[in-house]
């Protein structure tokens, strides 16, 4: 996917199941823009995983084996506890 197609983008962090979706939307829709490219392809790669495993790596019921994508499962946590919760 690429990472300057915003809309399409946006689309795939829509999972259909809230618990996913309170934590990726607000992330890609306040964090996204100021990520690095490196970072929205890492992103974007996140976004092509399976919902029981963004599930579980977002829950904290482990991780993944790639370095990038447990960066980056961290950072949007990271982001989100500092931003604080957000009306869905």
């Amino acid at each position: 996917m690429d990472i300057t197609n915003k809309s399409r983008i946006h689309w795939a962090c829509r999972r259909g199941m809230r618990e996913l979706d309170i934590s990726i939307m607000p992330f890609f829709e306040y964090e996204f823009d100021s990520l690095s490219d490196g970072d929205k392809k890492v992103f974007v790669r996140l976004l092509e995983s399976d919902d029981p495993d963004l599930f579980n790596w977002l829950m904290n019921h482990g991780a993944p084996a790639d370095p990038e994508l447990r960066r980056m499962v961290a950072l949007i946590q990271e982001r989100n506890q500092q931003r604080g919760p957000v009306a869905m």
